[in-house]
């Protein structure tokens, strides 16, 4: 069994239940995204306040790449997918990636 998936058993059917996979969500620093853009992304898709989007934007930027949260699998490509979006709607690059947590 992989160290990182919890399974537990229903109480009632015996059955066991295997606990969603989790992932971090990271943005990657590209030469085109405006500082603008990112910040603006975290508060819209991530909900993030502007002082915690502002230094999640800042480590973009300065280290290449930042971490935006940790989510159940399905959830953080949700989010990943409606990042991209706005980002081919406004004319950027920014992309994110999917780490297992």
């Amino acid at each position: 069994m992989d160290a990182s998936t919890l399974i537990k058993t229903d109480e009632k059917t015996g059955s066991k239940i295997k606990e969603p996979q989790e992932c971090l969500v990271i943005l990657l620093n590209d030469d085109y995204t405006t500082m603008e853009f990112v910040v603006e992304a975290l508060v819209a898709v991530f909900h993030k306040r502007l002082d915690e989007a502002g230094r999640i934007m800042l480590d973009v930027h300065e280290k290449g790449k930042g971490v935006v949260g940790r989510y159940p699998w399905d959830i953080a490509a949700t989010k990943a997918e409606q990042v991209h979006a706005a980002a081919r709607r406004d004319g950027f690059p920014l992309r994110c990636a999917l780490e297992p947590a």
